[in-house]
């Protein structure tokens, strides 16, 4: 993520370890700043993984839209 050729945008990521799934983005100003998303897990009390799969989906459909 720091090695990012647009340093000026946002750079955004998905971390998983196969049990939790999590989401971050990477601002890189003076110092870089990261934002984390809640955790979704595979154990909690429902299954989350339809929910990263729905966020997905619906960031796949803005960058379908967008002109990147």
């Amino acid at each position: 993520m720091l090695a990012n050729p647009q340093p000026e945008h946002p750079v955004y990521s998905l971390v998983m370890n196969g049990e939790d799934f999590q989401f971050m983005k990477l601002l890189k100003k003076d110092k870089p700043i990261y934002a984390l998303s809640d955790r979704f897990t595979l154990y909690r009390g429902g299954n989350e993984l339809y929910k990263v799969v729905n966020i997905l989906k619906n960031l796949g459909q803005i960058l379908i839209s967008s002109d990147f």
